[in-house]
């Protein structure tokens, strides 16, 4: 039961933000920094939060919000397409190894100010004077606008619609292909190779025209006489 109740103290300890959650469980399992296994951080980063709840502990805005932006860098990380996603792991690296550095100073700085704690004289009020008196250029301010708000909308999940494109995108396959070109060169047993690639209205439906003829042409199935555009084959 002692050591029960000790992990859970150690696994609740009270961080001062996300960051210094971060950093903790990068150094507890020996994550590169460098380059974050960003699966592995998400399972421990929204355990640890779900701790946290289960636990009664008031949870901060910002813990939900660094969930949010870890969840989508995993996301984004599954895409065929991954740059983004390595670009967001980049920019979340530089922001904790900035954070690990003031963490660190800081503490140089605490332990060099022990024992400083008097001033030579009484503090004295002073009135900050908060008139703001730089002037921007339209431009300069329209640009800054831009990109706040676009560092701002990429730590937020995308919206269901996002992934729309992707989830209903029509697959073709290899095997249908092949019974189609089967079909027509019954009819006509002699034409153009050209004439089925031009034919195909996504990508997936052109590539599986090609692997179809390759697969056929391999299997003695048709035959592919001549080159580039003229390229024809014949059913056998």
């Amino acid at each position: 039961m002692v050591i029960k109740m000790e992990a859970i103290s150690y696994k609740l300890e009270v961080f001062e933000g996300p960051m210094d959650l971060l950093l903790h469980l990068i150094s507890k399992h020996k994550l590169d920094i460098y380059d974050i296994p960003i699966f592995e951080l998400v399972e421990q980063y929204t355990s640890y939060v779900r701790q946290m709840e289960n636990a009664d502990m008031e949870v901060a805005s910002e813990f939900l919000e660094m969930a949010a932006r870890l969840v989508y860098i995993k996301t984004v990380s599954l895409l065929p397409s991954y740059e983004e996603a390595e670009e967001l792991k980049k920019e979340l690296s530089g922001e904790l190894l900035e954070y690990r550095d003031c963490k660190i100073m800081a503490q140089k700085l605490a332990e060099q100010a022990k024992g400083f704690d008097f001033f030579a004289h009484a503090p004295e009020d002073i009135t900050p004077d908060m008139t703001y008196r730089r002037l921007h250029e339209p431009d300069e301010l329209v640009g800054a606008y831009i990109n706040a708000a676009g560092k701002k909308l990429r730590r937020l999940p995308p919206p269901i619609e996002a992934f729309a494109e992707i989830v209903t995108r029509k697959i073709v396959s290899v095997s249908s292909k092949i019974s189609h070109i089967i079909d027509r060169l019954k009819k006509v047993r002699k034409q153009k190779l050209y004439d089925f690639i031009l034919e195909s209205e996504t990508r997936s439906d052109m590539i599986a025209a090609f692997l179809a003829v390759l697969e056929m042409a391999k299997d003695s199935k048709i035959r592919v006489n001549g080159e580039g555009d003229n390229a024809q084959i014949e059913l056998l």
